[in-house]
């Protein structure tokens, strides 16, 4: 019943790849939550890093403190990095997939750090206010910005959808293999995939489509290992096409916060 809708879980992700962070709650802004998916690391042409091909991204933790984000390797929280909210250097053109846009590095010493953890070459960059990213225009009726996201600002996963998901495989995996923002429970698995708008607390959310995934639900992020599953079994009952489609993208219409507990209600149907 959709009157038992409510949400479970909030995650941020500050720094693109790296670990999410799970909140009590949480600004609803266009082009994401607050502080989500903000920075990300590129490498020396400027073009951004993911877990597709640095899967050690997954056991770099991140930490959201007042003054701002302090990233730590799961093997040793000790060795640290404290990045400030608002410290930025230079200009420099980055690009995520298609998409090319000005961010600002942070500093040489982020620079160094992620370097040497990584144990390659690379930069972290802060997406600035004054970079504006479109949202794909087929899918964003209000010409919506996004962040350094995959391609839209919130993605949604219902518990039981990934309860449904477990019951098919060997052994269960936990949901930040697919990193949403916002895990709601109740009802039926995949009732999302029915919703076009919904509203959760006073904010509304338009449903855009679903999401597309790929090779980096497989990285286990407690380890970095990779495996095949569970896009394997996926594939067998969730693909259309050539697209195995699991959670559903979603643009805000409004802004405001959301918090654990709050009801989801779903306003119209595809």
């Amino acid at each position: 019943m959709t009157n038992s809708l409510s949400i479970q879980d909030i995650y941020v992700y500050p720094i693109k790849s790296l670990g999410g962070i799970r909140l009590a709650k949480a600004t609803v802004e266009e082009r994401g939550f607050k502080y989500d998916r903000r920075w990300m690391l590129v490498d020396q042409k400027g073009v951004f890093l993911s877990q597709r091909t640095t899967a050690s991204l997954a056991l770099l933790r991140v930490r959201l403190e007042s003054e701002g984000l302090t990233v730590f390797p799961v093997s040793n929280s000790t060795d640290q990095i404290h990045i400030p909210f608002d410290q930025v250097g230079e200009e420099l053109a980055v690009q995520v997939w298609d998409d090319e846009m000005l961010a600002k590095t942070v500093c040489k010493q982020a620079d160094d750090w992620f370097s040497r953890i990584l144990g390659k070459e690379v930069r972290l960059v802060k997406m600035p206010e004054s970079t504006v990213r479109k949202v794909d225009p087929k899918y964003a009726p209000n010409g919506e910005a996004v962040s350094f996201a995959d391609g839209m600002p919130y993605l949604m996963i219902g518990q039981n959808s990934l309860d449904d998901l477990n019951q098919r495989l060997e052994e269960e995996i936990e949901m930040n293999r697919f990193r949403p923002n916002i895990v709601f429970s109740g009802g039926e698995p995949f009732m999302e995939d029915t919703w076009d708008e919904i509203q959760i607390g006073d904010v509304t959310f338009q449903v855009v489509k679903p999401c597309a995934r790929c090779v980096m639900i497989t990285i286990a992020q407690e380890t970095g290992v990779k495996g095949k599953e569970p896009l394997k079994t996926l594939a067998t009952y969730r693909a259309t096409g050539k697209k195995v489609l699991f959670g559903q993208n979603m643009l805000a219409l409004s802004s405001g916060e959301l918090k654990v507990g709050d009801k989801l209600v779903p306003m119209s149907y595809k």
